[in-house]
């Protein structure tokens, strides 16, 4: 077992909480990703500043390159899990839209 190392942390948690978005997206839980996703951001704003400053050795580097594969293909499956519903949500809202302009220009507004 390699020895520890702050990074190869990082990207274990990244990749934890990734999984975690994947699970929750196909269970359509949508409002527990923005958090998530805030935790993704926070970790990678730490990888920034503790990756320069940490030399891995190889059995960690391998490690970490295992972690960012799945990190990556998590990443892609949030990704096809989300874009459909967004694209939803968007023209639902542009039909909100629509129909308000329609009210308003026969003076249906509320």
């Amino acid at each position: 077992m390699a020895a520890s190392s702050e990074v190869v942390h990082c990207y274990a948690q990244l990749a934890s909480t990734l999984s975690l978005m994947v699970t929750l997206a196909r269970a359509r839980e949508w409002d527990r990703l923005p958090e998530l996703e805030a935790q993704c951001n926070a970790l990678v704003d730490r990888l920034r500043v503790v990756s320069p400053q940490e030399t891995l050795d190889p059995a960690q580097v391998e490690e970490a390159r295992g972690l960012m594969r799945r990190i990556r293909a998590d990443q892609q499956t949030v990704c096809e899990l989300v874009k459909p519903q967004l694209a939803s949500l968007v023209a639902h809202m542009a039909d909100l839209q629509k129909r308000s302009e329609i009210d308003r220009a026969y003076g249906l507004s509320r």
